[in-house]
């Protein structure tokens, strides 16, 4: 009885900890990308931040900003090129942190396949998954060889990307990333080759970044987000082997060779420190997509990504 009355006076003197949703869209199925967000999940970071994080593959690739300017999620994992064309486009969207801090993006042609470069696309089948970013890229990436969308055709395949390419279906796929597909192709047993659009006049950016509805998102709350996804991300680079095995645990489908090879290639790839933000290539990008005609006008930085630790 004694052991009964001290559980209830503890239980009163101790209440339990209040807890804050966040909801948070995915850019894709779960994969080796959002490592940092499950192993804060497993590990209990987003506990510690007082967080119940909410992760939410989506429907559609093309989806998750459009979610978030509608108000339906907190945040949304998206590309840096996209969110340029899409504040440009009027959507009330902003970059809050980083996941990938390099690009990941690649047009992807089989090795053995007639494409020995990107001028060879003259008259080819090109996959593409998510609508306007990767219509961009890929415009700016023909221009600079000498070709237009004119000389192509584009075929929405939506999450099929290197399944398209490899049963030739198309001749090319812009969106593939080389720490997945490339994989993928080599482990079917039909290489792939990648032709990096940082390495073909592109500037580079973020592959990967959270953002949010600049009209009514929680600063605060997003902070304590990325404050956990950091400790996971330090977690990961102290304990490659033990953090693969605490995702891979999450889900039987990510139990194979084809996301432990990813895992290992993305790790270096992570943002350090998600929250930390430069300017110069938000602003460099801006002025690439302005100089190729894709935008019209020059966003300024403020209109693009906030500092939410600094707040």
């Amino acid at each position: 009885m004694k052991t009964l009355i001290l559980a209830l006076l503890l239980s009163f003197a101790c209440p339990a900890i209040a807890t804050e949703k966040l909801t948070l869209i995915l850019d894709w199925f779960i994969n080796p990308n959002h490592g940092p967000i499950i192993i804060a999940q497993e590990n209990g970071y987003f506990a510690e931040q007082e967080l119940e994080v909410e992760i939410i593959p989506p429907a559609n690739p093309a989806d998750p900003p459009k979610l978030v300017a509608a108000g339906q999620a907190d945040l949304a994992i998206s590309y840096q090129p996209q969110l340029h064309l899409q504040v440009h486009a009027g959507l009330p969207l902003i970059r809050v942190g980083t996941l990938v801090a390099t690009p990941l993006n690649c047009l992807l042609v089989l090795k053995d396949g007639p494409i020995k470069s990107v001028a060879d696309l003259a008259g080819k089948k090109v996959g593409f998954s998510v609508a306007g970013v990767e219509e961009a890229l890929l415009t700016a990436l023909l221009e600079s060889n000498g070709l237009s969308l004119d000389d192509i055709e584009l075929v929405n395949v939506n999450w099929s990307l290197s399944p398209s390419l490899m049963s030739k279906q198309v001749d090319a796929v812009i969106g593939a990333f080389r720490n997945f597909e490339l994989n993928q192709m080599d482990i079917a047993g039909v290489p792939g080759r990648c032709f990096y659009l940082e390495e073909e006049g592109l500037p580079s950016y973020d592959a990967l970044i959270y953002v949010a509805n600049p009209k009514n998102m929680d600063a605060d709350k997003i902070a304590r987000f990325l404050a956990a996804t950091e400790k996971a991300i330090q977690f990961m680079v102290n304990h490659p082997q033990q953090s693969w095995k605490i995702f891979s645990a999450t889900a039987k489908e990510l139990q194979d060779e084809q996301n432990k090879r990813a895992w290992r290639d993305t790790l270096p790839r992570f943002a350090l420190r998600p929250s930390a933000f430069d300017a110069i290539r938000y602003r460099r990008f801006e002025k690439f997509l302005l100089d190729s005609g894709l935008v019209e006008g020059e966003l300024t930085i403020d209109q693009l990504a906030v500092d939410v630790s600094a707040d």
